[in-house]
């Protein structure tokens, strides 16, 4: 995916605009050397105008291809990289340093105990204007174009973590069905605010409510089996592993047999992971940010064992009724890719290694 075509999908839009300064940060740690150019450069994939565009089919993740012979400072950005090994030398290193010093119990304590608070204090100092509008989900997720044509019928989505609105709105903006109903619902009160202050916000077509998708209740207006498509972008990375059971079985609960799951979030030994420093460690691939946000860093295998009811995992939900059967909440994995990119500073000659996971998760 050449990079002057396609704007990179960013879920903390706060991490992106620190993204310069922390590789700089780890570039003072590994030496970056370019790669070794030949005398003349044979022609591939990565260079032919016909595969060198945006990119047309979802969970492709791009066609600019980084090979032996590129000069990997020759564009922004290449698709499909795997870490070289001094990158994954460092890592190490790193996650050896965040465990050796974890956030303190007390701390602990004071982020888990209240996340919304960290959640609401993060939408107060951000603006509406300081995020952008994820105009490549319907890219991504064509299931989001269907429900918006004209003859579509009756649709409701369901979007958990919406934030200040920047998937809604532009959801809302190219929708043609009139039979469409946008539910989206945040953890933070702030955050709903923002979204039912927006100019383009309308009752007969969205509904913003605060909701915990690890809580005990559904969301605001909606009853088991009333959603067809549920839109979960960067927010199951803000949970404990102890809140996603009870996440999921809240999501299979409001889906409607056969409805999907719309999913994106971050890869394990993604920059964000690697760039915690001391104080920063909760547990295993779970930190907490600056502002007191927690994040999540998963791996690919483990989200699909979650999501299709293979693994039990902790929960810190009530145990059953006693004699209560058990219902473990089933989705089918139709697609769950690994997006990985090389984003480079040209110009400061730095290297900076992302990992995103995108997912469709079907009812049974």
């Amino acid at each position: 995916m050449a990079s002057e075509a396609v704007a990179v999908p960013v879920a903390d839009q706060a991490d992106e605009q620190h993204d310069l300064k922390l590789a700089a940060e780890i570039s003072l740690e590994i030496t970056l050397e370019n790669e070794p150019q030949p005398e003349q450069e044979q022609p591939h994939r990565s260079h032919d105008p016909d595969h060198n565009q945006k990119r047309s089919d979802p969970f492709q993740f791009g066609s600019r291809l980084l090979q032996q012979t590129d000069d990997v400072f020759e564009f922004n950005a290449w698709d499909h990289v795997e870490t070289d090994d001094t990158y994954k030398e460092y890592a190490e290193q790193q996650y050896a340093m965040q465990r050796d010093s974890p956030v303190s119990d007390f701390d602990k304590y004071r982020f888990n105990s209240d996340p919304a608070k960290w959640w609401n204090l993060f939408y107060k100092n951000n603006t509406s204007n300081f995020f952008k509008d994820r105009k490549w989900l319907q890219q991504e997720f064509p299931i989001l174009e269907k429900i918006a044509e004209e003859d579509a019928g009756p649709i409701t989505l369901l979007e958990i973590g919406a934030g200040a609105g920047n998937t809604a709105f532009p959801i809302l903006a190219k929708n043609k069905n009139p039979l469409l109903r946008l539910h989206a619902c945040d953890f933070s009160k702030k955050a709903v605010e923002v979204m039912r202050a927006h100019e383009s916000y309308k009752t007969d077509m969205m509904q913003a409510d605060v909701w915990d998708v690890a809580g005990d209740e559904l969301p605001p207006g909606l009853e088991e089996g009333s959603v067809d498509v549920a839109l979960m972008v960067f927010i199951f990375s803000a949970l404990s592993p102890l809140q996603w059971k009870r996440a999921v079985q809240n999501v299979h609960r409001v889906l409607k047999p056969g409805g999907e799951v719309c999913f994106r979030d971050y890869g394990r030994g993604d920059l964000a992971q690697v760039r915690f420093r001391k104080g920063r460690y909760l547990d295993e691939n779970f930190y907490i940010r600056g502002d007191g946000t927690r994040v999540y860093f998963f791996d690919k295998d483990e989200l699909a064992d979650i999501w299709s009811g293979q693994t039990d995992e902790p929960s810190d939900a009530a145990p059953d009724t006693e004699g209560e059967a058990t219902i473990r909440p089933c989705f089918e994995i139709e697609d769950l890719g690994v997006d990985r990119r090389l984003l480079v500073n040209r110009a400061k000659k730095l290297k900076m290694y992302r990992c995103w996971l995108q997912g469709r998760f079907r009812k049974k």
